[in-house]
């Protein structure tokens, strides 16, 4: 006989948030990104080319901390700089990301009420060292209740790691989760691979996204906004008995 779907009914415990693209509107690199090549003495362009290429490893703290992952930087470049130079680059390159990062007018409102639903929440980002850094002023600091970085964790997206890091902190299991993002790092199929219900944010601003490893295997759920992409997290799947 047959199986026929039926609603389980069950709300998620706990919903997971990428954030640049997610939680934040799309990322480019301003003007702010121009001073730190300056203060390294190298053209803009072979900066950013070693930025793109080291994306990955830099996420995961292969080089140090944000100082010494700035001095690796400068050696790939070919330059040599003073400790006080150093020091500026990083401030530098610290204000320029700070300048980049705009939370979706939506996000604030849309964590409150998921908190007032009783669900548990945490970011998961692939980052480097400025992101723990700027989360300390952001209004979406104290409505998350836990905060998944893979410089600090030493792995990203889609390692099941972060995500078995995420769910431990929160006291949930992979099954009980929905995680919401944009796609970067093949994401949400990394997510998928461990049992937690993906949905995809394709809001318009996205196209001009700074996006690396774009997830184009996903085919599953998606919103244009993330309070719908978080209304869609709340709805229940149909589960078959």
């Amino acid at each position: 006989m047959d199986s026929e779907p039926s609603l389980s009914g069950v709300p998620p415990r706990a919903i997971l948030f990428d954030f640049y693209g997610t939680l934040t509107s799309a990322c480019t690199r301003g003007p702010a990104h121009e001073l730190a090549p300056r203060l390294l003495g190298c053209e803009p362009a072979e900066y950013f080319a070693v930025l793109n290429t080291s994306f990955y490893p830099r996420c995961r703290g292969a080089y140090g901390d944000a100082l010494e992952t700035m001095r690796w930087v400068a050696a790939e470049l070919g330059v040599r700089v003073t400790p006080a130079r150093l020091r500026a680059a990083q401030a530098a390159r610290l204000m320029a990301v700070r300048a980049d990062t705009h939370l979706r007018p939506e996000a604030v409102p849309t964590l409150w009420r998921l908190r007032r639903a009783g669900v548990r929440l945490a970011v998961v980002s692939d980052c480097a060292w400025e992101l723990p850094e700027i989360m300390r002023s952001l209004p979406v600091d104290r409505l998350l209740d836990a905060k998944v970085y893979s410089v600090q964790v030493g792995c990203s997206k889609p390692d099941p790691l972060i995500y078995r890091t995420a769910c431990d902190r929160l006291e949930v299991a992979p099954e009980e989760c929905v995680f919401i993002g944009d796609g970067g790092s093949r994401e949400l199929t990394g997510a998928q691979a461990l049992g937690i219900r993906a949905i995809r944010l394709a809001a318009p601003d996205l196209a001009d996204h700074l996006q690396f490893s774009s997830d184009d295997a996903f085919t599953g759920e998606s919103a244009v906004t993330l309070a719908d992409a978080a209304a869609l997290a709340m709805t229940p799947q149909p589960a078959w008995a």
